[in-house]
């Protein structure tokens, strides 16, 4: 009868660690001139993982998308700039689908319907004056038509919308 009480205790405690999540509220991610803060991921429209824990699926999305936005801000900020971004919301491109136990993981399915949106405010640094600032909502719509097929780069739909955000508005502002 001990060992039966002593198996429950296990089991609760056991699921408690499963469950227990190690996110932070709003997590900050930096990388060389980028800083975001990602505010209040749990609400975000779509950042469903299919395959992982949600904690750390979400994490490693913000420091890919921080860390290709890094790359492509160094080439248009000048050195002494800096870019600060508050994300509100995100939805990646597609969306996933449950398997019903045909697979251990769900399915993130990409078509033309579900396409990348970012919403966020910005600003721009020199030191620390801000030369720039603004709010966006990005969406693509054309997404699967504006980007090379044989590009298997996880976020690729999201960094294409991005790059081009920082091209198109930033830069000619700059």
């Amino acid at each position: 009868m001990k060992a039966k009480y002593m198996l429950v205790a296990s089991l609760l405690v056991s699921s408690s660690v499963w469950a227990a999540d190690d996110t932070a509220e709003n997590p900050v991610t930096e990388q060389g001139v980028v800083k975001v803060e990602w505010q209040d991921p749990s609400n975000f429209r779509d950042i469903r993982s299919s395959s992982e824990i949600q904690s750390r699926f979400e994490k490693r999305t913000f420091e890919q998308l921080t860390k290709n936005l890094d790359k492509e801000a160094s080439k248009i900020l000048k050195p002494e700039q800096k870019l600060e971004m508050v994300v509100t919301d995100l939805d990646l491109a597609g969306d996933v689908r449950p398997t019903f136990g045909a697979t251990v993981n769900d399915l993130r399915v990409v078509k033309d319907i579900y396409p990348p949106r970012i919403t966020f405010s910005y600003k721009i640094l020199e030191g620390d004056k801000v030369i720039m600032a603004g709010n966006e909502k990005l969406t693509d719509m054309g997404f699967m038509y504006s980007i090379n097929k044989m590009n298997d780069k996880p976020y690729r739909y999201e960094n294409a919308l991005l790059t081009g955000w920082l091209k198109d508005t930033i830069k000619p502002k700059l």
